[in-house]
């Protein structure tokens, strides 16, 4: 594994803090820029079925010659094909884009309108864990009352809820409701698509620091324990994004960008999202 910090997770698998980032980018360009992304060090690779560009990831993986043990990736399901047969297929189908026996971290990538029917596809998740197909299992843009449901009617306990998480949004309660059932969060969109990047309080810190605006809001969510997987396809932009390692943030500094929170999110709520 490379310099980046784990997080211990609840099982005891242990996952790159630091990851990359592939929503948006077209298939065509995904292998080119996971293939920098691995050339930098990044380890974390997160994808999604719904993306379209497993296979281009697939690619790079097994382009790259790391070894599979040095790797972490994750993909999820997405909501047309949640239930409990549905999702077992669904993983099989992403498995073999990726050209992988084995995920690190499978999640539900949405919490599907229809009440409870992510009850059966989670179900569906607690299988392909006991069966070994993946080391961890999660959810993402999990609600607090959308986790407690969850927790209260199963076995497994989430590993991760990845949810949208940056300066203008820090999503305090979903934190909160994470931190109390031991699952860990990870933030998509963690530079808020760079709409907090211009910020005079997030631009002031970067030039005291001698660094940019998005590595100080990089290092903002890493030094409060969260997992963070900034995308690119720019090479210098990748390898910027992964040099965040070599400064620290005063309490004050972390403090002047939490006050940066407006509720501003860059995607759909997660109690309004209804796309099959």
């Amino acid at each position: 594994m490379t310099s980046v910090p784990t997080i211990t997770l609840n099982n005891g698998v242990r996952m790159p803090q630091l990851g990359f980032g592939v929503f948006q980018v077209p298939d065509d360009q995904t292998t080119a820029a996971v293939a920098a992304a691995l050339e930098v060090g990044y380890r974390s690779i997160d994808t999604a079925a719904v993306y379209g560009n497993e296979v281009g990831v697939g690619r790079a993986l097994a382009e790259s010659g790391i070894r599979r043990d040095e790797l972490f990736v994750t993909t999820k399901v997405w909501n047309s094909d949640q239930g409990y047969d549905q999702t077992l297929r669904a993983f099989d189908a992403s498995a073999e884009r990726l050209g992988l026996d084995q995920l690190d971290l499978y999640l539900i990538h949405w919490p599907t309108p229809e009440r409870g029917r992510y009850l059966d596809t989670w179900r569906a998740l607690e299988r392909l864990l006991a069966d070994g197909r993946t080391r961890a299992i999660g959810v993402s843009n999990f609600e607090p009352e959308h986790l407690d449901r969850l927790v209260e009617a199963s076995e497994v306990v989430p590993a991760v809820n990845q949810v949208e998480l940056h300066p203008a949004m820090t999503n305090t309660a979903v934190i909160a409701a994470d931190a109390r059932h031991g699952i860990a969060t990870e933030a998509w969109s963690p530079l808020a698509q760079g709409a907090v990047l211009h910020e005079a309080s997030v631009v002031e810190i970067s030039e005291r620091h001698g660094r940019t605006p998005a590595q100080v809001v990089l290092r903002w969510h890493l030094q409060q324990g969260r997992i963070v997987i900034p995308k690119s396809v720019t090479p210098s932009r990748i390898a910027e994004n992964f040099d965040v390692f070599g400064f620290e943030l005063t309490e004050l500094e972390l403090d002047a960008i939490d006050a940066l929170d407006r509720g501003g999110r860059t995607g759909p709520h997660p109690a309004e999202f209804n796309a099959a």
